[in-house]
């Protein structure tokens, strides 16, 4: 199976971008064919081989990937898998790319693979880097109903039957869009923990925008992809779980105004899933309610 490999950057991180494309370079088994996306700056050196796309503006997380996947043609053809990395992560093993051929060949039914990642200091995984409810033992692989976004693999027949990422969203739950979209049409997603990308820990909050954008398209997920019905639960059991986790009044005001956005904005077409998808994500351990 041909394996590449997207990277957006914005150009401020060369050093890590270059381990990280050493780590690539490594891997066992066919070479992996690697682009490059400069999301609204220019691409730093990189080897030779590996392709680059300039982008004159910034398209967001979801918009900068969608060009990294059309550059390996429509739908990410050319290859069969392709794997979705953060610039400043690191393969910490040299078996990634061989894996993820085995676990997409032997299960037809697989279409996504959430990496695990881990401090390359301390070997921790944080609780949010693990896609279930029940994180406590990130060593544990399973079936998952959602996947990490700088740390992941995706079977290009995914994206044929259901379409890229959500470029409106420009950053926070895109993938989670994807993953519900994916499930809806018949494909599975694994965690698998022998699967490790290196990244340092972070806060997510540490981005400006964070509060605004998760409360935006938190509803703009529910509303595009949920049963009428669920739309409401979905959301009021999200508000309560804000305010438990009593943010600051500057964040929790974003926060409002995010969700407010959500409401009287334009999210997407809308595509309910099935109900049948909704019990398929209940037995996974992750009804869309939470």
């Amino acid at each position: 199976m041909k394996v590449g490999a997207v990277i957006i950057t914005m150009g401020n991180r060369p050093e890590e971008l270059r381990a990280l494309l050493d780590s690539v370079a490594k891997q066992d088994g066919d070479p992996v064919q690697v682009v490059v996306v400069g999301n609204g700056s220019p691409v730093p050196d990189v080897p030779e081989g590996v392709r680059t796309v300039e982008l004159p503006e910034n398209l967001g997380i979801p918009g900068g990937r969608n060009v990294g996947i059309e550059a390996f043609g429509p739908g990410g053809r050319d290859v069969d898998i392709l794997l979705f990395l953060d610039d400043d992560g690191l393969l910490a093993r040299h078996d990634t790319a061989e894996l993820c051929r085995e676990a997409f060949a032997a299960d037809p039914e697989l279409g996504i693979i959430s990496f695990r990642i881990a401090d390359p200091g301390t070997g921790e995984t944080q609780r949010r880097h693990v896609p279930r409810l029940r994180a406590s033992d990130p060593m544990r692989s399973s079936r998952v109903t959602t996947f990490l976004g700088g740390a992941n693999a995706v079977r290009t027949r995914v994206f044929a039957e259901v379409g890229g990422l959500p470029e409106a969203f420009f950053y926070a739950h895109e993938e989670t869009d994807l993953a519900w979209r994916a499930l809806d049409a018949g494909w599975m997603i694994d965690y698998r923990s022998d699967m490790v990308l290196y990244h340092p820990t972070t806060a997510p909050s540490r981005h400006a925008v964070y509060h605004r954008m998760v409360a935006r398209n938190r509803v703009w997920l529910a509303r595009r992809n949920l049963p009428a019905l669920l739309v409401p639960v979905y959301l009021g059991v999200w508000l309560l779980l804000t305010l438990l986790r009593r943010p600051s009044r500057p964040a929790l005001k974003a926060w409002f105004g995010g969700f407010r956005e959500g409401w009287t904005t334009p999210c997407g077409p809308r595509r309910p899933m099935r109900w049948r998808t909704v019990w398929r994500l209940t037995r996974l351990g992750r009804p869309p309610v939470i």
